[in-house]
């Protein structure tokens, strides 16, 4: 019995710190970047630039369906999209196989929707990038714990963000304080980056704020 407690004593005593580094490296790490909680649903890289033939720009999705448009123009002076009509084009369906969601996702490293090419006027901006580039990292080696605020700004490790006003339709089910994101770069429209949202698999267009 006596033999039974040491060995047991000396296991745990081997085990406990191994755990608390594991426990360690479930949470944020000294740089501010949570821990993949789901690595293999992160897209390995972002979208490449659309070659094809562009699909046509929709208006977006909540005048397609005879509303109002939800939330407001990002903040950020100036790097609001152009005005005007919105297009013609019916409002697009992206559920692209049976039990997809309808908004822009990612299958594997295919960004779906992601093919309106570069002329799109719902993400045009007279001013792109007027507050700077995002340098924090990119991908899915750089996972960041969303810590407040909503679609019109939120923010992670004080790096601001508002999604486009095309997209904010796409995110009304997101969780601005505690879901993980990942950043990538948008080859396409000049002034936005891409925004992944690990837990529900899809993205929307995000425009950098600032550190403040």
């Amino acid at each position: 019995m006596n033999k039974l407690i040491t060995c047991t004593a000396v296991l745990l005593a081997f085990t406990a710190p191994s755990f608390a580094l594991a426990q360690g490296k479930g949470g944020a790490g000294s740089h501010g970047l949570a821990a993949p909680r789901t690595a293999k649903q992160i897209p390995s890289r972002g979208p490449a630039p659309y070659r094809g033939t562009p699909h046509p720009a929709s208006p977006p999705p909540a005048q397609a369906r005879g509303g109002e448009p939800q939330g407001g123009q990002p903040r950020g002076g100036g790097g609001e999209p152009r005005g005007g009509q919105p297009p013609a084009a019916p409002a697009r369906n992206y559920a692209d196989k049976a039990g997809h969601p309808n908004v822009p996702h990612v299958d594997g490293n295919k960004w779906v929707g992601h093919d309106t090419g570069p002329n799109d006027a719902n993400y045009h901006l007279d001013r792109p990038f007027e507050h700077g580039h995002f340098a924090g990292g990119f991908g899915k080696g750089h996972v960041w714990h969303l810590a407040g605020g909503g679609p019109n700004r939120f923010w992670f490790n004080n790096f601001y963000w508002s999604v486009a006003p095309f997209d904010l339709a796409f995110c009304d089910d997101w969780l601005w304080d505690s879901d993980d994101i990942v950043i990538y770069e948008d080859p396409d429209h000049i002034g936005w980056y891409l925004a992944y949202n690990v837990r529900l698999g899809t993205y929307v267009h995000v425009m950098y704020l600032g550190n403040q």
